[in-house]
């Protein structure tokens, strides 16, 4: 499937099943700022669409387009549908798509060092280097969308309402999904339950919401960043806890808060110790702590076994335990015959030209931004 930014069909007939030239934001290496290149974008093979952890690589993962071409074995998707691209595909046909005790798929899981396509493991892009010699450009997390055109299996893509706005319905690629689903699938909130938030980035306020939606009592968001909690209000939470101004680890603040804990909690920061107050924060015989956050260190998980012989309990989540393709239209149904109140508009902070990539990842860094929606 091939897509541009606003949702129209880009080049329409002319360019379905022909290579396309187009701007596409390239990573050359590890931590490199990323360059506006134009890169050749191959027609799309057996069982894949084209959309509008080798180098270089167009990273990028999450979006929203319209199908501009299929390729042979596509039936699900036709030129014209508007999509969701998912990081975590579903085929649909093996072990793990067929049980209803997982969302993961046994080929399109996450996997951030798989650079090729699944079907042939080659690429679809390639860019003329400054030498004048074409050179692969490599695929991330199964959908590289940080180009005009992409492509990607069409287990990773799923058709929506075709008048949701794909300004919003770029968030369902995995910020919205996975902190509501943590909510709603992972954690089953329901009314009356109180909940944890340690870090509220987009997708700690995303777990704010799904907890609001759900009814829970109370909602505390723990953050360094003081100026989050203006935005942490908007989406639900009802008490912050500003870390670095405790006086004593932030669990025991939390169990003399909620009468010895949470019934959730939940990790968004991928720090180690962070992971350990979360846990120790939830009530014991029953509470659960729900892991969001990306741990790059090697360090192992700092717990003792023991402690869980106390009834708390530990996992993990991916795109908030929904299975992409089966449930996202639902949702975004509901959304736009107005039965799901979801709060899209309070998480993008910045709307910005796609040649200003690299200025939105600054304003991330810097923590001045939750989602910047860049238009081509």
């Amino acid at each position: 499937m091939a897509s541009n930014g606003n949702g129209s069909l880009a080049n329409g007939a002319s360019t379905r099943g022909k290579p396309i030239k187009c701007k596409a934001a390239v990573a050359w290496g590890p931590s490199e700022p990323l360059t506006m290149e134009e890169v050749e974008v191959a027609p799309p093979g057996r069982l894949e669409n084209e959309l509008q952890s080798k180098f270089p690589r167009i990273l990028g993962h999450e979006a929203a387009g319209v199908v501009e071409s299929v390729g042979e074995g596509v039936e699900d998707l036709a030129a014209g549908d508007h999509v969701v691209p998912i990081f975590n595909g579903e085929c649909g046909a093996c072990a793990y798509c067929e049980s209803d005790k997982t969302n993961l798929c046994g080929t399109y899981r996450v996997n951030p060092f798989k650079s090729t396509m699944a079907s042939d493991g080659g690429t679809r892009f390639s860019v003329v280097d400054g030498t004048g010699e074409r050179r692969p450009v490599y695929h991330f997390l199964n959908t590289s969308t940080f180009a005009e055109y992409t492509v990607l299996d069409a287990a990773c893509a799923v058709k929506v309402h075709p008048k949701a706005p794909l300004d919003k319905m770029c968030l369902l690629s995995c910020g919205i999904s996975t902190g509501v689903g943590a909510a709603w699938n992972t954690a089953n909130i329901n009314t009356g339950s109180t909940v944890a938030v340690f870090g509220l980035g987009a997708v700690g306020l995303a777990v704010a919401e799904g907890a609001r939606l759900r009814g829970a009592a109370r909602i505390i968001g723990i953050d360094i960043n003081s100026e989050k909690f203006t935005k942490g209000k908007e989406m639900g939470v009802t008490d912050f806890i500003d870390s670095k101004a405790c006086d004593k680890p932030v669990h025991e603040v939390i169990r003399e808060m909620t009468d010895g804990g949470v019934d959730c909690s939940f990790e968004c920061t991928g720090i180690n110790d962070v992971l350990r107050e979360a846990f120790l924060s939830t009530h014991d015989g029953w509470g659960l702590t729900v892991i969001l956050g990306i741990h790059a260190t090697p360090k192992m998980m700092p717990l003792h076994p023991m402690e869980l012989f106390d009834g708390r309990r530990i996992t993990g989540c991916v795109f908030g335990d929904f299975k992409g393709k089966s449930q996202l239209p639902d949702l975004v149904d509901k959304f736009m015959n107005g039965r799901l109140n979801l709060n899209f508009d309070g998480f993008i902070t910045h709307n910005m030209s796609f040649s200003d990539i690299n200025k939105a990842f600054q304003l991330l860094e810097e923590g001045k931004s939750l989602r910047s929606v860049l238009h081509f």
